[in-house]
Order: C-alpha cells, then structure tokens, then sequence
C-alpha cells in the first residue's frame, strides 16, 4: 500500500471518529466586538507584544511577499497542500477587529476561530496552548494596535479529504495537548524561561521536530530534526549534526545575529528567525540557547574526535590559501562527478570558502565546518547552491550569489557530490536527483 494510501485510509478513519465526536461536541461562536481603539491599550503592554511577536515569528506567517505586514496571503505549503497565512490586523471585515481577547485566547490555546471552527495546526497553537495569560495579554495588545488592513487571503489549496476541517476535531482528540507550560523544579530560572521559549512562542518544534504521516511531531523524537519549507531543520538536541558542536554562547551569538566564526550564516527559513530575534531582549535569547545547549549536551568523545579533525581540516585549507591546486584531486580520484565537482568548485566556490572566515567576519564559512555537508540530505546544499543566501536585511557582508541560472543540473549534482565526499566527509546522499528536482520546480512557481 503506498503512503498516500495510507494516509487516505487513516483520514476516512478520522471522518468516522469526527462524525462521532461531532454529535456530542458543540463548538460555540464567539460574540463579535467593536474594533478596541489602539489608545484602550497600555503601551507597555504592547511594547511587551511586539517582542513576543517577534520571538514567535508572527509577521513571516501572516505577511505575503511585498505586502502589509500581517495582513496575511502567505502561502505555506505542506505534505497535505498549501494553506495561507491569514489576515490577523484589527480589520473588522478581513481581519480579526471583531475578536475579543477571550476570542484570540481560544485560538492561541484551543485552535478554534472566533466563529467556532477549527484552525488548521499550520497555525501552531499545539505550541501556543503553553502560553500565560500575560504573554497572551501582550500579543493581542500588539495585534490590535496594528494598522488595519482590508485584505481578502485566497483559498487555501487543500484536496480532498484534507479540505474538511470537522477532521481537525479528530486530529486533536489524537495529538492535541492542551495545557500550560510547566517549568522543571530541577534547572535553573535561566534553563526553564527558555524551554518556555522554545516550547511556546518560539514554536522551534514545529520544524526541528520530525512529524507523522498525519502532521503531528513526534514528540517522543523532540527536536530530532524535522523539514520546513523544502529545507531540513537539523536536530537541536544530542543528534545534533553540526561538524563543531554547538556551546550556549554560540548558540546565542548566531541566534541573535545568524552568524558564528565556526557555523554556517543563517539560511532558508532560519534568515527570518534570527532577523526577528534581533530585535528580541539579550536575556531572552541567552536562555533559548543555554535550554538548547542544554539538550545537545557535552559532545561524546567520538563527536569531539570529528570536530577537531573538521577544524584540522579547515585550518590547512586557509593556510595553503591560495595555493591549493585541486587539480591534483581530480587526478586522485577515478570518479568523473568527483572530478567534475572539484573543478565547478574552484572555479566558482573557492576564492570565498578557501579563505573561511579569515577574510572578514561576514566571509564565507570553510565547508568542512557546514552543517548542510553532514545532514542526512542533499536539500540544504541544493537550495543553498541554487538561491544564494540573502538575509532580509541585505546586508552585503551576509550575502551569497545563487547559482542556479548558472550551473546546469548536471553540474549542480557533481558540486553538490563532491562538497559532500571532501568537507562533508560523509557516505553519498541517495535523494540529490530527488532534491534538486524539487528546489527547481520550486523555483518556477
């Protein structure tokens, strides 16, 4: 039976169980209010929201390429379809101007709109259900003190069954956790803010966490590694596959900046994470990362063996810069991709990632030091290779040309081949004929 079969199957379960449910479950709507004035609001509070807001990462969801912020029209595309971010401005035909706060809590928590119907859990209130009702105060403070946007979202593109939303009731009655946050009596005040952080608004589980067949995280796989937006999003605890494992000070530094001297720059879906972060209280970030550093824990004596030889690596590379002659690589090696990979990349790779971060503290990273080159795919490098890496903020110390009008197929699967067998030190990827065909076709849409 193959995996869309499967799926099927398990979803005309779920209409059966929703049926059930669905006679002995009323879900009430919610009464409409005026538009609250943005001066009813303390500014404090809203200040507060801003900073919560941007620690959750609300305006990349519910603001579409060249529009209003939070006015939604941003595709989010997953295993099931594509779903659009909504308009959440205070706008009271389009937006949410017409919810109360007791109506916005019940979507944070419950996953239910103001008029009674269940919010698809791309909206990650699994996550939000953990938030206080003060953190809850400020985000909605925050939103309706937004300009109000009239602004109509497009259907959501989902077929069928997954375009029934009484299956949702079903969906949670199966993974859906309700419930407050609970902090660890056994850490630190520093080690549980945190761990709220991260489990709550942060949502960091939503995409470094591996999911079912049906869209829910396998909790028992926390952080393990997931996808997000066609990119893997590597494990954050012990399975970390960073070549030089993580401290907590680096860990903040590249959160707070998307850049660290021995780990890559930001890129894909994390570009708009730590620009967000950026504008997050210091003491905020310095606790995501001490919880995160905490899960990784002290590398074993394997790993640290690995580490050391990635940096021995790098470190021989800058020093024979601008010496080395891959030309004898080619010769070494009998493999005409390998061959052909390490001639692309001295000619269009080396003269920036040769030097590592000598050069400049926003040069190029040395790719033995890239997490992209020791994932268990080939979809970070691809995008990478093919898109470039442009932080929202443009900044040309950040900045890498993308190559995919460049390099034919052919020569983007040799690169990719042979960083993987010379920096990454790692076994072939089986999935870059997989993976470049879908960052292609992405990248016509």
């Amino acid at each position: 039976m193959t995996a869309t079969r499967v799926i099927l199957s398990a979803f005309i379960g779920l209409a059966l169980a929703t049926t059930l449910l669905a006679a002995c479950t009323t879900l009430i709507a919610l009464a409409p209010i005026e538009p609250p004035s943005k001066s009813s609001f303390d500014p404090a509070i809203v200040a507060k929201g801003a900073q919560l807001a941007a620690i959750g990462n609300c305006i990349d969801c519910h603001t579409a390429a060249g529009g209003k912020p939070y006015a939604g029209g941003q595709p989010l595309k997953t295993p099931f379809g594509t779903i659009y971010g909504t308009n959440i401005t205070p706008d009271p035909d389009t937006g949410i101007g017409q919810w109360s706060e007791a109506a916005f809590s019940r979507a944070m928590r419950e996953g239910v709109d103001r008029e009674g119907r269940h919010l698809y859990p791309a909206f990650p209130y699994d996550h939000y259900t953990k938030l206080t009702d003060e953190d809850i105060k400020g985000l909605y403070a925050f939103i309706m003190t937004r300009d109000p946007i009239r602004a109509e979202m497009p259907p959501n593109e989902l077929p069928f069954p997954f375009n029934n939303r009484s299956l949702i009731g079903a969906w949670k009655l199966l993974f859906f956790e309700r419930g407050a946050f609970r902090p660890d009596p056994a850490q630190s005040a520093e080690w549980n803010r945190g761990a709220y952080l991260v489990q709550s608004l942060g949502h960091c589980g939503a995409c470094h966490t591996p999911r079912n067949a049906l869209g829910a995280e396998q909790k028992r796989h926390y952080l393990a590694g997931g996808d997000a937006q066609g990119w893997h999003a590597p494990a954050l605890n012990a399975a970390s596959p960073a070549p030089v494992p993580w401290t907590a000070a680096q860990l903040y530094k590249y959160l707070r900046t998307g850049l660290d001297d021995l780990h890559a720059i930001a890129a894909g879906p994390m570009e708009p994470v730590v620009h967000n972060l950026a504008a997050v209280p210091e003491q905020d970030v310095r606790t995501i990362a001490t919880y995160l550093a905490a899960l990784m824990g002290q590398p074993t004596a394997d790993r640290q063996i690995k580490a050391e030889d990635a940096l021995a690596h790098a470190k021989r590379e800058q020093a024979a810069y601008p010496l080395i002659d891959r030309s004898e690589l080619q010769i070494a090696s009998g493999d005409r991709a390998f061959q052909n990979g390490a001639a692309i990349y001295a000619g269009s790779c080396s003269e920036c990632h040769d030097q590592g971060r000598q050069a400049s503290s926003g040069a190029a990273l040395h790719l033995a030091l890239g997490t992209a080159m020791t994932i268990t795919t080939s979809a970070n490098l691809i995008r990478i290779t093919l898109e470039g890496i442009v932080p929202p903020d443009n900044n040309p110390a950040r900045w890498m040309p993308g190559f995919a009008d460049a390099l034919t197929d052919e020569q983007v699967k040799d690169l990719v081949i042979y960083i993987r067998a010379y920096f990454g030190r790692e076994p072939p990827w089986r999935d870059v004929d997989e993976e470049l065909k879908k960052a292609r076709t992405g990248r016509k849409r």
